[in-house]
């Protein structure tokens, strides 16, 4: 049974996880994650984990398509920093802090952060160093650009393959820059803008996301809410819970271990009967 160690808190993969989604950001693409002010935060927190939340996902910087504009570091470190100390000092569920900056993952860490989440893979200057010296667990996402141009449209030849290969060749960076395999978690990163999925390459991904799994990594799954699912039913954001919880169960089916969502008790619920129906 695999087990991460984030910051002296326990994560333990013997059931399917969740990871509450908390952006401190004006913009992003779900208008129900977005808040502003530290009260406000710790009140959707406290409810999240009322709700069993087992980690808390914090993030300064959009990257939904068509954000507004790119993020200072002085700007992110304002928007989490307090955020992540307030959460670790009042719950004792792991905080996640969702950021790409070398400097955010240093302050992050001596803030009280317990995981590295990052939509970029370590790939932006110094943050492999960065993370390698935290110690903590490392989500690595699959990207396919930083900053997507207008019009661009994404191309595979074999979404599930390619994804994989990616991912494997960020593990193999996190060796060579001295961070273990055991502190690492693979996420096929699900969206478009620059994760760079259509969504008929979400489907096929998702669809195969078992080939992932054969990497022998704990794989987190967010698609909550997300646009590959407005685009089969179309349906805003707001009206995309029933679908999402229904991408979370068969992710859950399938084997992925944290199943990072909006909407916590629902999802929740869902991912039990999944692990209840596995130990039946």
């Amino acid at each position: 049974m695999k087990k991460l160690n984030c910051a002296g808190k326990t994560l333990t993969f013997d059931r399917t996880l969740v990871m509450g989604i908390l952006n401190i950001t004006p913009d992003s693409f779900y208008e129900g994650s977005r808040y502003q002010n530290l009260d406000q935060v710790l009140k959707v927190a406290d409810q999240m984990v009322r709700d069993g939340a087992d980690i808390l996902d914090v993030g300064g910087e959009s990257t939904r398509p068509g954000a507004n504009g790119a993020v200072t570091c002085e700007q992110e470190l304002e928007r989490v920093i307090p955020v992540v100390e307030a959460l670790n000092k009042n719950f004792d569920q792991v905080v996640s802090l969702d950021t790409s900056s070398a400097l955010i993952i240093k302050e992050g860490s001596q803030a009280g952060a317990g995981m590295i989440n990052d939509v970029r893979a370590l790939m932006r200057p110094g943050a492999l160093e960065a993370a390698a010296a935290t110690d903590l667990p490392i989500v690595l996402m699959h990207s396919l650009v930083d900053q997507p141009e207008p019009g661009f449209v994404p191309h595979y030849d074999d979404v599930a393959g390619e994804v994989g290969e990616y991912l494997l060749g960020r593990v193999k960076a996190c060796e060579e820059a001295g961070i273990s395999k055991d502190r690492l978690v693979l996420d096929p990163g699900f969206g478009g803008g620059m994760f760079g999925k259509t969504p008929a390459y979400d489907l096929q991904l998702l669809k195969g996301l078992d080939r992932v799994l054969r990497q022998g990594f704990p794989v987190l799954a967010g698609m909550s809410r997300k646009s590959f699912i407005g685009a089969v039913l179309d349906k805003p954001a707001q009206e995309r819970l029933s679908a999402s919880l229904a991408v979370a169960v068969m992710a859950a089916q399938t084997g992925a271990q944290i199943i990072r969502v909006h909407d916590v008790a629902e999802t929740v619920d869902a991912v039990r009967m999944v692990d209840a129906v596995k130990a039946a």
